[in-house]
Order: C-alpha cells, then structure tokens, then sequence
C-alpha cells in the first residue's frame, strides 16, 4: 500500500508521522499508532545484542506506558509482505493496520 491510498486522513497522518521516524534513523522500519483518544505514538525498530522489537511493538508498548486502554488505528512502514499485529490486537480487535511501504 502506499501513502495515497489510505483514505482516512487520520490514518495518512500516521503514515507521515512514521515515515518522519524512519527518516530520522537507520531502521528498517516504522510505526506509529492512534489510541482511543487521538494521541499518536511513533517508533521505529530497536535492534541491540539483547533486545529486539518491531516497529509496531514500540510504539504500542508507548502507548500503553501512556496510559492507552485502546486503539484506532496503526500504519506500519516496511517492506515485509506481512506484519505480526497481535500487540495490537491485545488492546482492540478491530484497529487497522496498515502495511505501507518505505
């Protein structure tokens, strides 16, 4: 999917915020998340020798140290075909997530 074709402008916001965030750094990938209130969460991937987690995964784990009990909507950047959402199915069953490429 690219940027254009997420029609919620909300959500294409997302994707702004997460392509700023990889831009930023040397990651493979981004992610940025809306809780049930609006605030948005961005991260890209954390790789150390002892530590790895996805995009997705940090932005959510953002979130809920934020005080998030749900959310809307997600826009991972990345060119995986495929992307493990279950850290947002934890908080809804129902948010999008969108795969959008770098």
């Amino acid at each position: 999917m690219s940027d254009s074709e997420l029609t919620d402008p909300e959500d294409a916001k997302l994707a702004m915020l997460a392509r700023a965030a990889l831009a930023r750094g040397s990651a493979a990938e981004a992610a940025a998340v809306r809780d049930e209130i609006g605030r948005t969460y961005v991260a890209s991937a954390v790789r150390l020798p002892s530590l790895r987690l996805t995009a997705l995964e940090v932005a959510v784990a953002q979130a809920v140290s934020s005080g998030a009990s749900g959310l809307e909507a997600a826009v991972v950047l990345t060119s995986a075909d495929d992307v493990d959402d279950r850290v947002v199915r934890d908080l809804s069953a129902d948010a999008p997530v969108h795969i959008v490429r770098p």
